[in-house]
């Protein structure tokens, strides 16, 4: 059994390489490797949507949302999970009138509001992107050893160099022609282990089933859709697809699938969490509900599970290499192709180091998660013509406190806020993220409304 994972794991790996390989335009350009500009249909763009936001983490947090708190709060799960990718699809036809030639948020930011803000947006984006990088790689390592005898640290370090060979050398389109096999083989694998689970369940008693009070489900949705959201609009692998897209209804049909697509894939996996409870199944401590649910089904079941855990890893994590990439360029404009794919590799190698530790990233997900939100509306806001830079600055700033704010009032003190805001526990609250949103959006309007000249 060791050596057909093995083999399993090689073999999958081994295709996504060769396919991204044979993706590569042949005088292809440093624009051309980080945008493939106004060269993709709304298939490829849906498709590329779906498996580019997947991730490993799909099967830990959504089952243990709906295992924990319910369909409510997994719904807020799924919403946030698509809800960029339609924001895309309204606002990224304007975006692409006002920046026709542009490659990342980071040129956005600097064409409304300068140079400061394009550092700082820029800089969010990467502290963002990489937690995820990390999280995936980390996820990797963690479901190879519970589902199989294989060290965890070969899995890490098979997805970090076959992603890497094949984004270094093929750029934004080796990441598109992969995602369009994996999200496929995504869809398919989850129905095998769905319906070979389910098969396997006794009788469901619905009074196991999970009853969290409808204030507090509410709650953590909307906490939810707030953060995936705010966080995933920083993502610059999904702002280089922006300008893939072959026109604007064709970024407005794509976005539109890989929206759908991402809810239903969300929903399902995390019903197996609901599932798992009311089939009595000990779910463990800390929960993990999908693997749980696997315990008891047949051996063979084990292998697609992880040949599924690797797909969905891979089509991240090539996602988030290239955005590096495609940020590098932006920030350094005379930057060459070989430059960019160096520095692609450079940057992986602490990523590796850290994911290696097999250490928890989630609670500096959600301190990420936190910081898109303070200037996700003051970034957006620049589709405004009255928007401007003082406003946007001032957006931002109101944003960070109004995150801190609400632990400072209850608390009594600033550390209380500070505190509240690092998520101790790295358990997600609401109001820091109600507070960053609102207080950037309140103070970016009324400043652009005082400084505008229009």
């Amino acid at each position: 059994m060791l050596y057909a994972t093995i083999a399993a794991l090689a073999a999958s790996l081994i295709l996504f390489t060769w396919l991204g390989l044979r993706a590569r335009l042949a005088d292809g350009s440093l624009d051309d490797f980080v945008t493939a500009r106004n060269s993709q249909g709304s298939r490829a763009l849906g498709l590329s949507f779906l498996a580019s936001g997947m991730g490993g983490w799909i099967l830990f947090a959504p089952p243990e949302i709906g295992a924990l708190v319910g369909p409510v709060a997994l719904a807020g799960y799924a919403i946030g999970a698509a809800l960029p990718f339609l924001v895309f699809g309204l606002c990224g036809p304007a975006i692409r009138r006002f920046l026709p030639q542009g490659r990342s948020i980071g040129e956005f930011a600097e064409a409304r509001y300068g140079n400061g803000v394009r550092r700082y947006v820029a800089l969010i984006s990467v502290l963002y992107m990489l937690c995820f990088l990390t999280a995936e790689l980390t996820a990797i390592g963690a479901i190879t050893s519970l589902l199989s005898n294989v060290n965890g640290n070969v899995a890490v370090l098979g997805v970090a160099v076959a992603t890497l060979i094949y984004t270094a050398w093929g750029g934004l389109r080796a990441s598109i022609v992969t995602d369009q096999w994996q999200a496929g083989l995504l869809i398919a694998l989850l129905c095998i282990v769905g319906f070979a689970v389910a098969g396997q369940l006794p009788e469901l008693e619905f009074s196991n089933a999970p009853s969290a009070p409808v204030g507090s489900a509410l709650s953590v949705a909307l906490t939810l859709v707030i953060a995936v959201t705010a966080a995933n609009l920083f993502h610059q692998g999904y702002w280089q697809r922006l300008w893939s897209a072959r026109d604007k209804a064709t970024l407005r049909r794509g976005a539109l699938l890989g929206g759908l697509t991402t809810v239903v894939v969300v929903a399902v996996v995390g019903s197996l969490g609901i599932i798992a409870v009311m089939s009595g199944t000990d779910i463990g401590s800390p929960p993990i509900p999908f693997f749980a649910l696997l315990s008891g089904a047949p051996q063979w079941l084990a292998l697609p599970a992880l040949i599924l855990a690797i797909t969905l890893v891979a089509s991240s994590v090539d996602t988030l290499q290239n955005a590096f990439a495609s940020l590098a360029v932006t920030e350094k404009k005379d930057l060459s192709l070989p430059a960019a794919r160096w520095l692609t590799v450079a940057l992986m190698v602490p990523v590796v180091l850290v994911a290696l530790e097999g250490m928890s990233v989630l609670r500096l997900f959600l301190i990420a998660d936190l910081l898109c939100a303070t200037a996700v509306v003051p970034v957006l806001m620049g589709l405004w013509q009255k928007m401007t830079t003082q406003a946007a600055v001032l957006g931002g700033i109101a944003g960070l406190l109004g995150a801190v704010a609400p632990g400072w009032i209850s608390g009594g003190s600033l550390l209380a806020g500070l505190e509240a805001a690092s998520f101790p526990g790295a358990i997600p609250t609401l109001w820091p993220f109600v507070g960053a949103l609102l207080s950037s959006a309140i103070v970016s309007v009324l400043i652009a409304k005082l400084t505008s000249k229009a």
